[in-house]
């Protein structure tokens, strides 16, 4: 049975204070937006529409760049939820089967919990309301349940003392029929204060026509919503403390778990070791066995089994650790891979490059990757070493098991075995330092005077 997915995405989020669109702002390196499609995602939907509005053309670019074949429909006037899905409704190709509607600043609903929305649906309820039972309910709406169906959704100021003391609360998200869906949003009106049509009327109209309709429950925590920086900071801590849990439960050794930051997408092995104050950025991945070391930050890279990283490293975009690689302090290295054995311990700069295996880099050594205008590459064969400072002028390669001189700048290529020393002859003027600073503290002492 087809599965239609719309994202409500057109609120500004004035309470945010910025010009960026609230579900742009970001949770675990990836926009909040990322995070509902990615739940999107597991139930493999034939449709999945974003609903846009303020930002449109920088929602709709996030948007595509998680796939390609999203459906965006742009809601020019923000009239409510039940309007912000009518107008998804022309952009949907899968009519028949359910539709799930899904709000594209609340990033933390489980895949699991919405499975189990559609299972109620498809088990014979025409509208499913997911509901969670709040700690403190305050002015959520709240879900009247009775014999087992939801009765009517209740908002908080319209409730009695006794609808009040109920702690199971509206989390806004729903799935209907899909046929059923286009005719219940049409019976909604919007004679209320705020002169809006909200999707949970639906609730009523469905119960009015004798059809069934239920709450299904999930953890508070799911429905934690984005409206402000404090509720993007609360998010954020929430998403780290799952990560860091998940990854202990993974056999992950976290010697600090709380200054441990990851992302949204980051992959970890077994029996990894990361030590503190460590910053994954988007896009890692680090296999079995390697050990991450304090204070780097790794973003875009991958980092093969026995791998050692840092500390104080920095892996860019691009970066691809081979087995048993060392990647030592200091050093960043960006779109380069670095094959099986090969070393760069300390204060070093690989970039636009390839190391071969067992080559070893010493301190000091920059890939001179960019003229001003291109980037250019570095070649190093299997067994090079090249000595401390040097500088490697791009393009250029050195070929397996040649060295350079320390403080050499090669800007020829190295034939395999070869030991190239490119730097100016040293010449050495007796005395000159000394008369140079004698100098030096005369001027200083005629300024102080």
């Amino acid at each position: 049975m087809p599965t239609n997915v719309i994202i409500l995405a057109a609120g500004q989020g004035t309470r945010m204070q910025s010009d960026l669109p609230k579900v742009l702002h970001e949770v675990a390196g990836a926009p909040l937006l990322a995070h509902a499609m990615s739940a999107a995602e597991t139930l493999s939907p034939e449709a999945c529409t974003i609903v846009a509005g303020h930002g449109a053309e920088a929602v709709e670019a996030v948007a595509r760049q998680m796939d390609e074949t999203v459906r965006i429909a742009i809601q020019e006037e923000r009239l409510g939820t039940g309007h912000a899905v009518r107008q998804a409704l022309p952009e949907s190709t899968a009519m028949e089967g359910d539709t799930l509607v899904l709000y594209g600043d609340t990033p933390f609903i489980r895949a699991a919990t919405l499975e189990r929305m559609l299972e109620t649906r498809r088990a014979g309820a025409a509208v499913v309301v997911l509901g969670f039972y709040a700690a403190d309910p305050g002015r959520y709406g709240r879900l009247v349940v009775k014999d087992g169906g939801l009765e009517r959704i209740v908002e908080y100021k319209d409730a009695s003392e006794a609808e009040r003391a109920i702690d199971f609360c509206n989390s806004g998200v729903i799935c209907a029929d899909s046929a059923l869906l286009p005719g219940l949003l049409a019976e909604i009106g919007n004679d209320n204060a705020a002169g809006e049509y909200y999707l949970t009327d639906i609730v009523a109209h469905a119960r009015a026509r004798g059809l069934d309709v239920a709450a299904v429950s999930c953890d508070e925590a799911e429905t934690l919503g984005i409206n402000s920086r404090a509720d993007l900071a609360r998010a954020e801590a929430a998403f780290q403390a799952a990560a860091r849990a998940a990854s202990l439960e993974l056999g992950v050794t976290l010697q600090a778990p709380e200054t441990v930051h990851f992302s949204l997408d980051t992959v970890i092995g077994r029996d990894v070791v990361i030590e503190p104050n460590v910053v994954f950025g988007p896009g890692v991945t680090v296999e079995t066995g390697a050990r991450i070391r304090a204070f780097s930050h790794l973003e875009g890279c991958h980092v093969s089994r026995g791998a050692i990283v840092g500390p104080y490293a920095r892996l860019r975009p691009g970066a691809e650790l081979a087995e048993d690689v060392r990647v030592g302090n200091f050093v960043e290295i960006k779109n380069a891979t670095i094959d099986e054995g090969a070393k760069v311990n300390h204060l070093s700069y690989v970039g636009d490059a390839s190391i071969g295996a067992g080559a070893n880099i010493g301190a000091g050594t920059v890939t001179c990757n960019y003229d001003g205008v291109m980037k250019h590459r570095t070649e190093i064969g299997p067994g090079a070493f090249i000595g401390s400072s040097t500088m490697l002028v791009a393009p250029v390669s050195v070929g397996a098991e040649a060295m350079t001189g320390s403080g050499s700048v090669i800007t020829e290529d190295v034939p395999p075995g070869a030991l190239a020393i490119g730097r100016a002859r040293q010449t050495n003027k007796p005395n000159l330092a000394r008369r140079l600073m004698a100098r030096l503290k005369a001027q200083k002492a005629k300024r102080t005077h």
